[in-house]
């Protein structure tokens, strides 16, 4: 059988899923590894067998994006060898402004991707190290780009623009948006399961590793809380989301960091770890007793509903709250205090309020196999 892989790499988490080439809704198998570097976790799962799981302690096992790729791949190859690969998709986050959709992988597409590497530090790299090896591995394969951007382009020049010089907007300095094949995925299905609400005036929370609130009026993004970088909007496991940039200022020129330092302060040592001293992971600080895990936590749904009443701003009215990834769908206590801060817009009575699993591999497959033409 005939198959498409895809390959969806977060912060902190590697997504490898099968599905058939002519029916590419069709998952024939999936596997994961998470934690990278801080206990990494690999499961695997697929119809009819049973699932397979692997812990490592912490400080061993994959530590990147790319060693997770070396690690699973193999071992999801091994349980589906009768299958052929013939095509490859790959979670890009940062397209730039010059991709509105997916597009086949060649050398041009390739290093203008790379030259796009310092607006997603954390991200595009590892996204990129992924699809070299997959390259390696797979070259008689089509492997096809898949961009977390394209989702939101086409929004009103008010909602791309920063306020400076319009020639830094002229030059690339806008507003992209991020997390878009997990909004498409949430918005095929919302059309399935709640058509009236898909039509509607909506907010998306994709609460993960990485987290943004979008926007959505009849099914078009309209505004999200990620901009220019993923760093911008809500608080992240390890990102601080939106900072009065005058404190970057302070720290460039009172404490003596350089663009590294900050660099690495803002991507791997700021959001929930940062607030509260212990962990990126809301599991880990639902189960601390410490109080520094409910202010982290207090301070995250805070900034998450504040988010929301001002993407109810931005859409002028509000019908529904979807909450989506990893912390939205498996965190009943963050939905609840969320949706308590959002009581007085409705929430809980004429606000509508659902949980809908994202299926980024999912949305990835589809548009793989509609650039490759299966």
């Amino acid at each position: 059988m005939k198959a498409i892989l895809t390959l969806n790499g977060g912060s902190a988490t590697l997504k490898v899923a099968l599905f058939e080439a002519a029916a590419p809704h069709r998952r024939l198998g999936d596997g994961m590894i998470e934690r990278f570097g801080v206990g990494p976790r690999l499961r695997l799962r697929a119809p009819g067998l049973a699932d397979r799981a692997q812990d490592w302690a912490k400080g061993e096992g994959p530590t990147d994006a790319q060693a997770a790729f070396h690690a699973l791949w193999p071992a999801l190859k091994a349980r589906h060898s009768e299958l052929e690969i013939v095509s490859v998709g790959h979670r890009i986050v940062h397209g730039g402004a010059d991709h509105a959709g997916p597009c086949l992988i060649d050398e041009a597409v390739l290093t203008g991707l790379k030259r796009l590497s310092p607006l997603a530090p954390l991200h595009q790299p590892a996204n990129l190290a992924v699809l070299e090896a997959a390259q390696q591995d797979l070259p008689k394969a089509g492997h096809v780009a898949c961009f977390d951007t394209a989702f939101h382009q086409g929004r009103a020049f008010e909602t791309e623009a920063f306020a400076l010089p319009r020639h830094f907007y002229e030059e690339g300095v806008r507003r992209y948006g991020f997390h878009g094949l997990s909004y498409a995925s949430v918005l095929e299905r919302l059309r399935h399961e709640r058509p009236d609400l898909a039509m509607g005036k909506i907010v998306i929370a994709h609460l993960g590793s990485g987290c943004s609130l979008c926007a959505l009026d009849q099914g078009r993004s309209v505004a999200t809380t990620m901009g220019f970088s993923a760093l911008d909007g809500i608080p992240m496991g390890t990102r601080p989301g939106a900072i009065d940039p005058g404190v970057l200022l302070y720290l460039m020129t009172d404490r003596g960091m350089d663009a590294k330092a900050i660099e690495d302060l803002l991507y791997r040592r700021s959001g929930l770890l940062g607030l509260s001293g212990l962990s990126a992971d809301v599991r880990d600080l639902e189960a601390s007793d410490q109080p520094q895990a409910k202010q982290a936590l207090d301070y995250f749904c805070s900034r998450v509903a504040v988010g929301i009443a001002a993407m109810a701003g931005e859409l002028g009215g509000l019908d529904g709250v979807i909450f989506t990834a990893g912390i939205g769908e498996n965190s009943s206590h963050i939905r609840h205090d969320i949706s308590q801060r959002l009581a007085w817009l409705g929430a809980g009575s004429r606000l509508a309020l659902c949980v809908i699993p994202t299926d980024e591999e999912g949305q990835i497959a589809v548009q793989t196999a509609e650039v490759c033409g299966l």
